[in-house]
């Protein structure tokens, strides 16, 4: 199944995707957001409704990140080869980690922000992880079964931010820089998810393509790791890291400009789609 959140006439719902359009399941579960839907259990109720009338067309509504208000987005950086070896860093034994805020998150459609202070505004393509079942200290072994699904993520960088100290969060958490969609696919039609291949576009032209079995830390060891530290709840989003070929360690460097279309595809989940605009 595919899940999405957005919002029509001005309210916020959450729906089911099927070929005919938005199924709005707000207007026929008693959960009124897509994170109440997952805590309450059972995702399988969605599909009561997969052969039902849609409500709306895909394209009708505005798109909103996928989970708008995770308790947390637990980001993963460094966690393939090839963008360790680009960044001239070393790996490391634990996954390096940091965090985003749900308000600087925008959904499918809508437009990445290139903020004032910045001229080095950089594209990360990566595959999030959605998590559907609440656990602590949750074993690898039984890590995927805490899972709901998978979406693609836009962890877009203000870098020259980035670099002001050696903690990430300045450059990684501005407005309107993380682009989370265009929906969720439920972990059932993705048991495996190192099958997934990941691809990064801008403006057409292929700047990061990679195999998700790259990853240096696993899903399962990610979500063992971050569960150690405090419990995950569902609707939490683990951002699980960005290949090689980001725009700042390009020759000549490649950062995205006003005007820009950056794409995000997964295979087996779909594509995430952002213009790019500078803040006004």
């Amino acid at each position: 199944m595919k899940l999405c959140s957005y919002l029509i006439n001005g309210n916020a719902s959450y729906g089911l995707v099927t070929d005919k359009g938005i199924v709005d399941l707000a207007r026929r579960l008693s959960e009124k957001s897509l994170r109440a839907f997952l805590a309450a259990g059972d995702p399988t109720r969605a599909e009561a409704f997969l052969e039902g009338p849609a409500d709306f067309a895909f394209d009708a509504v505005e798109h909103l990140p996928v989970i708008p208000d995770p308790d947390k987005i637990i980001c993963v950086g460094l966690n393939y080869h090839a963008h360790v070896e680009e960044t001239g860093r070393q790996e490391t034994v634990n996954p390096v980690l940091f965090a985003r805020y749900a308000g600087s998150q925008i959904g499918h459609g809508q437009p990445l922000i290139r903020p004032k202070e910045s001229v080095e505004f950089d594209y990360e393509g990566e595959l999030a992880v959605i998590i559907g079942k609440e656990g602590r200290r949750i074993p690898e072994a039984d890590a995927l079964s805490h899972v709901a699904g998978y979406a693609c993520y836009n962890d877009g960088s203000v870098r020259d931010w980035q670099k002001h100290t050696h903690q990430f969060m300045p450059g990684k958490t501005f407005a309107g820089t993380g682009g989370f969609g265009p929906f969720m696919v439920t972990a059932d039609e993705i048991p495996d998810p190192t099958k997934l291949h990941l691809q990064t576009r801008l403006n057409g032209q292929v700047v990061q393509d990679t195999d998700v079995s790259l990853l240096i830390t696993s899903i399962p060891k990610l979500i063992a790791y971050c569960s150690t530290i405090l419990p995950l709840l569902p609707g939490d989003v683990i951002v699980s890291g960005t290949p090689g070929g980001v725009g700042a360690r390009r020759t000549p460097p490649l950062f995205m400009r006003d005007g820009d279309v950056c794409e995000v595809e997964i295979s087996g989940i779909g594509t995430l789609t952002n213009p790019v605009r500078d803040e006004v």
